[in-house]
């Protein structure tokens, strides 16, 4: 039998309206049963209280728990080839944060290309390393630093968490920009480096705020500056290392991503969900707290951010031939 043109149009119509219809209805009901957030790191760190801090508001407004579960390893590799990994159906989340940037570069075979594989969900948070130096060394500011360490040049050990950790980085950029040689000495996390560094083994650290704030309150450490674009409210009074060094930015910043194909209305509503949690003064405060601003935007924005960190830190990554343990 043959349709009139105006009936088959129609029902054509009709049959590829369904497909987005069924989308919008499951994205309506998303989410129905847990949700986990996987964050590449070891309990008890800042990622896990940020990311603890979200889930929270998540499933007070969407009815289901945002479960945090911590895989860490390989400098977060492990967590993100889980979510890579992972059907693409909103209920497994990856916490994203600058290693999902270095890492691209920094390790020749993968089994993954994060920005291929990775939606980017939201931003949450961005927050600074702070520039530190043990009391000892003879120096309270960054252009006294920069003489200091022209006037001793290689003589300067530069402690850090590890190979291509941002805190490794920070400081490969600073020598990079303000052309002055440091001898890096990696360390297996950044507690046994800030031990080192308070008892003088090493003299100066790019370590996350959080970290240090307790050793320069109590005068164990010197701060030189904080490394984000403008001042922390943490540490008011000290200055960002760009005032000195024009152009120098770096940042811990955490957001959210998912499996890639991951439905675009689920991606929609957990930006929207997210980017609410994030302007309630009371999470705002708490975040505030940790030396962390907040970073609404939307999925597009969280994009650009990875892809310009990603171009970043390749640069550096190249320039000082860092290689991967």
């Amino acid at each position: 039998m043959k349709l009139p043109r105006r009936t088959f149009l129609h029902l054509a119509a009709g049959a590829a309206a369904l497909p987005a219809a069924s989308r919008i209805a499951k994205a309506q009901a998303y989410p129905s049963r847990p949700v986990r957030i996987i964050i590449g790191f070891a309990p008890g760190g800042i990622a896990e209280v940020v990311a603890r801090l979200i889930g929270q508001s998540l499933s007070e407004r969407l009815g289901q728990p945002f479960i945090i579960e911590s895989r860490p390893g390989a400098a977060s590799n492990i967590a993100t080839e889980a979510v890579v990994r992972a059907p693409p159906d909103g209920y497994t989340l990856l916490q994203v944060s600058p290693p999902a940037a270095i890492n691209a570069t920094l390790y020749e075979r993968l089994n993954f290309n994060f920005i291929r594989d990775i939606a980017p969900v939201a931003g949450m948070v961005r927050g600074p390393l702070v520039m530190e130096v043990n009391p000892s060394v003879p120096v309270t500011t960054v252009p006294e630093f920069i003489a200091y360490a022209k006037a001793n040049a290689g003589k300067l050990s530069m402690a850090s968490g590890g190979i291509g950790t941002s805190l490794h980085l920070a400081g490969e950029l600073f020598k990079m920009m303000a052309s002055v040689e440091m001898v890096p000495v990696h360390y297996r996390g950044s507690a046994p480096a800030l031990t080192d560094l308070i008892g003088g083994q090493v003299q100066v650290m790019f370590d996350i705020l959080l970290s240090s704030i307790e050793f320069i309150r109590a005068g164990k450490l010197q701060p030189l500056a904080v490394t984000t674009a403008t001042r922390s409210e943490v540490l008011p009074d000290v200055p960002t290392v760009g005032e000195f060094v024009p152009g120098y930015e770096v940042s811990s910043w955490q957001g959210i991503g998912a499996p890639r194909k991951t439905p675009a209305e689920i991606i929609e509503k957990l930006n929207r969900e997210i980017n609410v949690a994030l302007a309630d003064p009371k999470i705002k405060a708490q975040l505030a707290d940790l030396g962390n601003a907040v970073i609404p935007g939307s999925p597009a924005d969280f994009g650009r951010l990875i892809a310009d960190e990603t171009e970043k830190w390749g640069k550096v990554i190249r320039a000082a031939n860092i290689k991967a343990e």
